[in-house]
């Protein structure tokens, strides 16, 4: 039982955050915003900064949860990444999943939003391992 890297946490965070800084914009930036119902005139009057400030905060929460559990378990590395795809593809990924089907979202938007979350976390993963 070792302490948590909080290099690996931040650097993972900032990892996640740039993932979806991609995935929201030159991949699926319009694909997103359409199925999102979301305007131009929505995102240029809303605070954006205050929007990232937060998403990255969350990201941080989820980073630290990652590096404490291994920090609990002391994983070789294949089993981190499994830690950490695994968190996104099937604790996130089910999580929003709910939400959507309630909240009557397209399959488009939930596979966006999912593929995200698996490919944020796969890249936080191996944030860990790289600096484990």
């Amino acid at each position: 039982m070792g302490p948590v890297n909080w290099l690996a946490v931040f650097v993972g965070a900032a990892a996640f955050f740039a993932t979806g800084a991609v995935w929201y914009s030159a991949l699926f930036g319009k694909a997103w915003q359409r199925e999102a119902g979301v305007t131009e005139e929505q995102i240029a009057a809303s605070n954006m900064p205050m929007i990232f400030a937060l998403c990255f905060l969350a990201e941080l929460v989820i980073a630290w949860m990652l590096g404490h559990l291994i920090a609990r378990t002391s994983p070789a590395p294949h089993v981190i990444m499994m830690f950490a795809a695994g968190f996104g593809a099937f604790l996130m990924t089910p999580a929003i999943g709910i939400n959507y089907l309630y909240q009557r979202k397209s399959l488009k938007l939930f596979l966006i939003d999912a593929g995200h979350f698996i490919v944020g976390m796969t890249v936080m993963g191996a944030v860990f391992v790289a600096l484990s």
